[in-house]
C-alpha cells in the first residue's frame, strides 16, 4: 500500500528513472494524476502537461463508466462496448454526453493552465502518468488523442493496476510501467492509505508549486523542466 499519491509517484519516478527515456514529456491526468506525475516530472527533469479526460457514466449510475472523452481535435470518445450494451444507454446517449463532458473539460484547461495551449508531443517521448489503472476506459481515450499527435514513443506508468487491464493495455502502448497488480484487485484506492480526492485548488497549486504553469492565457507556452 502507498502512503499517498506523492510517495506512489516518487517510487514510480525510481523506476521509470532507470530506463533513461528519450526526450520525455509527462502528461498527467488530473485530477488524481497530478500528485503522481507531478513526482515524476521532476525526477525524470521532464515538462509535465495535462490531459483533460472525462468519463461519460451510464444512466442513473454516473461512477460506471460507458465511455471517455479525452481533448484532442476532434474530441477523441472511447466507448466500452460491454458495459454499454447492458447499461441501457445507446450512442445518441453517449453523443449527447460527451457534449456535456467536453465542456467542462474546457472550463477544467481554463482554471488549471489559464488558457495555455498544449504541448506539441509530436517526434517526443510521452509519459501517461495517472494514480491507478481500473477499467482503463478513461486511459484508452487519453492514449488515442495522444497517438494523434505523433509521439515518438508512450508509455504509460500507473502506481497499481488491476492484472487484466494492465495486459489488455500493455498492447497498445510501447511501454507499460506497473508498480503493483495485486492478485485481488478492489479498485484503485484501496491500495493508498491516503487517497483523498484531488480537488480543483490542490491540482493548481501543485501546478504552481513545480512551476509548471508558465505566462497566462493567450501567452506562448514553452516546456520546462519540473523542480
Amino acid at each position: 500500500m502507498f502512503r499517498d499519491r506523492e510517495e506512489a509517484g516518487r517510487l514510480l519516478a525510481a523506476a521509470l528513472v532507470k530506463r533513461r527515456l528519450s526526450d520525455p514529456i509527462v502528461v498527467a491526468l488530473p485530477r488524481g494524476g497530478v500528485p503522481v506525475a507531478v513526482e515524476v516530472a521532476r525526477a525524470l527533469h521532464a515538462p509535465l502537461d495535462l490531459l483533460l479526460v472525462r468519463k461519460i457514466g451510464a444512466p442513473g449510475q454516473p461512477e460506471l463508466a460507458v465511455a471517455a472523452v479525452a481533448e484532442s481535435t476532434p474530441p477523441s470518445v472511447v466507448v466500452d462496448e460491454e458495459t454499454l450494451g447492458w447499461s441501457g444507454a445507446d450512442r445518441e446517449y453517449v453523443a449527447r454526453e460527451a457534449q456535456e463532458q467536453i465542456r467542462e473539460i474546457e472550463r477544467r484547461r481554463c482554471v488549471y493552465l489559464r488558457g495555455a495551449p498544449r504541448l506539441p508531443l509530436a517526434d517526443h517521448t510521452v509519459v501517461l502518468v495517472d494514480d491507478g489503472l481500473a477499467t482503463g476506459t478513461t486511459v484508452r481515450a487519453a492514449l488515442q488523442a495522444i497517438r494523434r499527435q505523433h509521439p515518438s514513443r508512450v508509455v504509460l506508468a500507473v502506481p497499481v493496476g488491476s492484472a487484466q487491464t494492465v495486459w489488455q493495455l500493455s498492447g497498445v502502448v510501447d511501454e507499460l510501467v506497473c508498480l503493483l497488480q495485486p492478485e485481488f484487485f478492489g479498485g484503485v484506492g484501496d491500495h493508498y492509505a491516503d487517497f483523498h480526492q484531488v480537488s480543483d485548488a490542490e491540482v493548481i497549486a501543485l501546478l504552481d508549486a513545480a512551476q509548471l504553469v508558465q505566462g497566462t492565457a493567450g501567452s506562448e507556452r514553452h516546456p520546462h523542466p519540473a523542480g
